[in-house]
């Protein structure tokens, strides 16, 4: 990612976190003269303690210089989480955004992924890169979500996948919901690589191609390692209540896990071996 579209990146970062705060919560007026939704540029300034001169300029995604120490003051203005505050230094900090080594090779699974992924037998398993390309999943996940193996490689994108196929969107009880919480993980990769040219290629086909994306994507929602239960309405076996855990794999591949945990007390896992018995499927473990 060059400057120019980095500080455009922190520009509409910043933009989207002061229009979600309502005036009133924090102490002032709401007004009349309000043309835009959200704090004012010199409300954030005030609630930060820097001049309202510097901080239109940040936001206006000028090249200034910007220490931790206003990071953190705008942080707390922006009333930040620490995932959002992680992706804001990542952003603001222009040494981040060195060259990075390109993902040339679908990543080789390890033993012990693979044994995770065969174990996991009635959890839903997706292991992605930080691409979001699917590059291992087991036979649960096939069932409840989609036959991967069914899906060219190059197409195998998560993110590509959830706008893409009528299949997920006709799965999630509340899609909209099921998409944010994908891209808010892509974001966090988004500003930890900015190097990679790659994610600005992505998201302007994506944007070009998918209006929601582009509305989604606009909200700039980050989360590292979200955990949410989720609903699905399955074509099978109709309603299904997951947990979801994701996490980074240790190691040197930078591979996330999102399992799939059937709810307790419901009756989602007699559901899904139902299906899986039902549906027989050659192993998908990849």
């Amino acid at each position: 990612m060059n400057d120019k579209i980095r500080l455009e990146a922190l520009s509409a970062f910043l933009k989207a976190k002061r229009a979600r705060i309502k005036p009133e919560s924090i102490g002032f007026p709401t007004g009349t003269r309000r043309r835009t939704p959200g704090l004012r540029r010199e409300e954030v300034a005030q609630l930060a303690g820097i001049s309202t001169t510097w901080y239109t300029w940040l936001e206006q995604g000028r090249d200034i210089k910007v220490s931790s120490i206003v990071l953190d003051c705008i942080s707390t203005a922006l009333q930040l989480n620490n995932d959002e505050t992680d992706h804001l230094y990542d952003l603001a900090l222009e040494a981040k955004s060195g060259i990075v080594n390109p993902i040339k090779n679908q990543p080789e699974l390890t033993p012990s992924l693979k044994r995770i992924l065969t174990e996991l037998k009635h959890c839903p398993t997706i292991i992605t890169d930080r691409h979001c390309h699917i590059v291992g999943w087991n036979s649960a996940a096939a069932h409840v979500f989609l036959d991967f193996e069914q899906i060219p490689n190059d197409q195998r994108n998560l993110i590509r996948l959830v706008f893409t196929r009528k299949e997920l969107k006709a799965l999630a009880v509340n899609w909209e919901d099921f998409a944010k919480g994908f891209l808010a993980i892509f974001r966090t990769y988004y500003g930890q690589y900015l190097g990679d040219e790659w994610y600005d290629q992505f998201i302007k086909e994506m944007s070009d191609s998918h209006p929601e994306f582009q509305d989604l994507w606009q909200e700039s929602q980050v989360s590292k390692a979200p955990e949410l239960t989720v609903e699905f309405r399955h074509a099978r076996v109709g309603k299904m209540l997951f947990n979801l855990t994701s996490f980074q794999v240790q190691g040197d591949m930078d591979l996330r896990c999102s399992i799939y945990t059937p709810v307790d007390e419901t009756d989602t896992e007699n559901k899904l071996k139902r299906l899986m018995k039902s549906v027989p499927t050659e192993n998908y473990l990849k």
